[in-house]
């Protein structure tokens, strides 16, 4: 009854003859208001009283449905609002743990549906994504904050030779595990030879009040001198253990196009160009979630690749081969921590460049990680000297993520020291 219902009623004079004459109107004529519309009718007429009738049920079905409606609206609020409160933290979730959940999607998705992962391979996707990792790295690259870390650069020193120098050594430990497919122990060998990763490691640093000057300063150098030092530790490290070949000079020159080229001409574009500092500043995180889905793809291609295979892997051999990656890293851990604080006993203790808290931290955090995106270069270069590419990845790719997981919990629990030892002052 949304409409507007106007009735007029006329009696048809009829002639003698069955013909319609003149329409008149019935007389007199009582206006009936009907939902805001006039009716006209007699007031003997059997439709007014039907109208009476008919307009009684209307606005008595209008009132209940306005009274219902009334009751009801609370309850869609309250639906609402309901809905929204785990919307709300789930996003919040994602956007925190966005790496992560973009890891674990990607190796997911292929194995879900290799058939588009086997497609980007074919048209090689995972060489543009990882230039395309360096180029954003390049990008977001500042040069004040490397020049911040020279008062450090002692610890900055130790730093990298824990990268680069020490840590690689844990490979051979790593080679005596014996798991089939024997991929999953070489891919976690050949990780233990990479250089710090190119985020995380900052990012955490930050969060805990860390010299995040000096955690940049070690990213960039380690994975700048990577390039030349992780092909000879493969070398010696790894292609002895397993007895294959490494293409030393081949990666090297690969390494250099995929992987400094991209650095060196993002930075050169965020010095020499106007406005794209301030736009890659004010758009880190858009940068970050970009980076995050150019690295997600490699180890979708890897896992689309290597389906097959990996599918014939056991659960237990898997679940070994994460714990080894995690022991890897809570070694590393203890390894830095306790060099560090030795570092600072003999050097002069709290007041030394190892005793001061906030570099120690930057220490022990970046010097324990290891980078996902350089390890897949290098595996990409390899064609599959050392083994299936994607059975080497797929470990790699569950120990990035447990020793981001770790570090979080660290950075955690030094807040929450140092917030009890401010209360204790504060007292």
């Amino acid at each position: 009854m949304a409409g507007t219902l106007q009735t007029l009623v006329y009696r048809l004079a009829m002639d003698s003859n069955g013909k319609s004459c003149q329409r008149k109107p019935i007389v007199p004529v009582h206006y009936v208001r009907f939902l805001g519309s006039a009716i006209a009718c007699s007031p003997n007429s059997p439709i007014l009283w039907k109208s009476r009738s008919i307009s009684r049920t209307i606005r008595a079905i209008e009132r209940s449905d306005q009274v219902d409606g009334d009751r009801n609206q609370p309850a869609t609020v309250m639906d609402s609002a309901t809905g929204l409160l785990w919307v709300k933290p789930v996003l919040n979730f994602a956007a925190a743990n966005f790496l992560p959940l973009a890891l674990v999607s990607g190796i997911a998705l292929g194995l879900a549906n290799p058939g588009l992962g086997c497609l980007a391979n074919k048209y090689s996707i995972s060489k543009f994504s990882t230039f395309g990792i360096f180029l954003i790295s390049g990008l977001t690259l500042q040069s004040r904050e490397i020049s911040a870390a020279v008062k450090a650069w002692p610890a900055g020193l130790f730093g990298l030779g824990s990268i680069l120098l020490f840590s690689p050594f844990f490979s051979r430990v790593i080679l005596q595990i014996k798991l089939s497919p024997q991929e999953l122990v070489t891919g976690l060998a050949i990780f233990s030879c990479m250089p710090t990763t190119l985020s995380s490691g900052v990012a955490l640093t930050q969060l805990v009040g860390g010299n995040s000057a000096l955690a940049l300063a070690m990213t960039v150098i380690s994975n700048l001198l990577g390039i030349l030092i992780v092909p000879l530790s493969l070398s010696r490290f790894i292609a002895a253990g397993v007895g294959v070949p490494v293409p030393t000079e081949q990666l090297f020159r690969s390494l250099i196009a995929t992987l400094l080229v991209p650095l060196i001409l993002g930075k050169v574009s965020r010095d020499i160009f106007n406005g794209v500092a301030e736009y890659v500043d004010q758009n880190r995180k858009l940068f970050s979630i970009i980076s995050a889905i150019l690295l997600s793809l490699v180890p979708w291609i890897q896992v689309s690749r290597s389906r097959t295979l990996l599918l014939t892997v056991k659960p237990a051999v898997f679940f070994v081969a994460i714990w080894t990656g995690t022991l890897l890293h809570l070694i590393l851990l203890a390894f830095n921590t306790l060099l560090v604080q030795s570092l600072s006993s003999v050097c002069g203790g709290a007041e030394s460049v190892f005793g001061k808290k906030e570099n120690a931290r930057a220490v022990i955090i970046v010097g324990s990680q290891k980078t996902l995106p350089v390890m897949v270069a290098v595996v990409e270069q390899l064609g599959g000297a050392l083994g299936e590419s994607g059975l080497l990845v797929l470990p790699c790719v569950a120990a990035h993520i447990n020793q981001i997981i770790i570090d979080s919990f660290l950075v955690n629990y030094w807040l929450q020291k140092d917030q009890a030892s401010d209360n204790a002052k504060e007292a």
